[in-house]
């Protein structure tokens, strides 16, 4: 027995170095899977199409965005983490499900070894929306507000493990007050329900903001990131307006199921270097309020530890001060 599973051991081996060796070499010689663990619409799905755009020129193979939604990103992510690691399946995944849902609920897949980290290539703040019908103008209204009507409020979120969720759980915590939250399959339906009346706020993505801004059917009062946003600037940081050191803000990454060997990681590497500079993409980008990234694998592995360890605390606080 122990001489079968050493034989098989090897086999898998020399077949591991032999595709690295050979089948690296060639890849992509077929269509990309390129998962989006949301609904269509949203910061997420905006931010795959321009990448899938982008990535599709560049290897000259068709790359196919498919969504998964569900869970705060959890379904699609757990999803990827199942296949197999060989560069034709990938992750535009996000902050709740990668950084914050393995140490605030569990989760089937451990993110740093399920998952290969490849690079964050676009970062956004959330924007705090009301419906015009909130008898609130600024932060410190919404809260004096919210502490004098305990839970009638309600807030619209992509679902309980991300971080449109959590930044508000956060904020609850810190003020003091206690909103009903109804979970959304993403962030464009969760603003969606806000211009309808469906739920009163919602600290959504800047992405799914901006358009509602412009026509006046939500009333945008903050933004949630350390510093005021270039694309919304006469908006106060959460932080300045009623929270010091408050800070939430989404990021979107390229990431492939554990296992997937180094040159193709590199290879894709490479491209999102390369496209995180492009003027294009840049300007795609930026039409909806994001701003693109790079990391290398190595900086992107590191950043998502440091977040791991960060919302372990934030949990505690978060749970702390539950009533």
């Amino acid at each position: 027995m122990a001489r079968t599973k050493l034989i098989a051991a090897a086999a898998l081996l020399l077949s591991s170095m032999a595709w690295t060796a050979a089948s690296a070499e060639e890849w992509p010689s077929k269509s990309i899977r390129l998962i989006v663990p949301y609904a269509p619409g949203g910061y997420t799905d905006t931010v795959a199409r321009i990448t899938g755009n982008y990535l599709q020129k560049t290897f000259g193979q068709t790359v196919i965005v498919e969504n998964r939604a569900g869970g705060g990103g959890i379904v699609g992510t757990d999803f990827v983490s199942k296949l197999p690691g060989d560069g034709y399946a990938l992750c535009v995944c996000s902050i709740g499900a990668v950084s914050i849902a393995p140490v605030a609920q569990g989760v089937k897949y451990d993110p740093l070894k399920d998952l290969t980290p490849i690079s964050i290539i676009s970062t956004i703040p959330q924007t705090v929306i009301v419906n015009p019908s909130v008898p609130a103008k600024s932060m410190q209204e919404l809260v004096d507000y919210a502490k004098a009507n305990p839970g009638k409020l309600s807030f619209g979120s992509s679902g309980a493990a991300g971080l449109m969720y959590f930044s508000v759980a956060l904020f609850q915590a810190r003020t003091g007050t206690k909103m009903t939250h109804v979970p959304f399959k993403g962030g464009a339906p969760a603003t969606a329900a806000v211009v309808s009346g469906e739920v009163n706020l919602s600290f959504t993505n800047m992405t799914d903001a901006l358009p509602q801004m412009e026509a006046n059917t939500v009333r945008a009062i903050a933004v949630t990131s350390e510093k005021r946003s270039e694309f919304a600037p006469d908006l106060p940081t959460v932080a300045e307006a009623i929270l010091p050191n408050y800070s939430a803000e989404s990021w979107n990454a390229i990431m492939a199921p554990g296992g997937t060997p180094a040159p193709v990681v590199e290879k894709l590497s490479q491209a999102l270097k390369k496209m995180a500079d492009d003027p294009e993409v840049k300007k795609a980008m930026a039409v909806v309020g994001a701003s693109t990234v790079f990391t290398t694998p190595d900086q992107f592995r590191a950043a998502i530890a440091t977040e791991l360890d960060q919302w372990k605390e934030l949990m505690k606080e978060i749970r702390g001060n539950k009533t």
